[in-house]
């Protein structure tokens, strides 16, 4: 998983609340396990004014009303939604999508329980903030071409192009997994150590529980 530290970049406005994971990647691409190639595929139902099918971009029409297919807002890496966001189902491949998009920060004044904690797993910052400020950094991409954010996540801060230093909250195990790039597998192995000789005592206390010898 990659690890997270600062990034400037590009500010995607989806200005509406309770946008469940069927809308963020619709169900008919769900046909893999594997994290990447799901971007082309972020918000299909609203990308795609032909509707298209399960193969990619190739051959689809891309609707020119929709704000994920406006020329300012490519190469974004942060979007910036409502409360709620990634409610419905539990599904993983949401997260898979936004990230596979480029998206490494999203922002809004909430998030379902189950998408929120997917985030973590995959590298993804999920940054709450006030409804006021929220309302408030619409208005700011809304009028400015090009906007963009700051995101410090070692000093818990977003930085507008104005000079303007917005604190937020995170749990410290949370910014201390994001920050190291530790999935649950990371964090797993980043006690190995202590793992291994949890294992080597108890062939010597409990042999029987073991089947093959003692490892050199």
């Amino acid at each position: 998983m990659q690890p997270f530290n600062t990034i400037n970049g590009v500010v995607l406005p989806v200005d509406r609340a309770n946008v469940d994971t069927d809308a963020i990647i619709p169900k008919q691409y769900l046909t893999s396990v594997h994290r990447s190639g799901f971007g082309s595929h972020l918000f299909a139902d609203w990308r795609y004014a032909d509707g298209g099918e399960a193969g990619g971009e190739q051959g689809r029409r891309l609707d020119p009303d929709c704000v994920l297919n406006q020329a300012r807002y490519r190469e974004a890496q942060i979007l910036l939604t409502r409360a709620n966001f990634g409610c419905g189902s539990s599904r993983e491949h949401a997260v898979w999508a936004l990230v596979d998009f480029g998206i490494r920060v999203v922002i809004g004044s909430g998030f379902a329980d189950i998408f929120f904690a997917n985030t973590l797993n995959n590298g993804l910052l999920a940054i709450i903030l006030d409804e006021a400020i929220i309302d408030r950094l619409f208005d700011e991409v809304e009028r400015t071409a090009g906007y963009r954010l700051t995101v410090d996540l070692e000093a818990r801060t977003i930085a507008t192009p104005t000079g303007e230093v917005v604190r937020f909250e995170i749990e410290e195990h949370r910014r201390h997994r994001l920050l190291h790039g530790l999935d649950n597998i990371g964090l797993t192995l980043a006690h190995a150590v202590t793992i291994h000789q949890y294992e080597q005592a108890g062939r010597t206390t409990t042999p029987w529980l073991f089947d093959s010898p003692v490892p050199s």
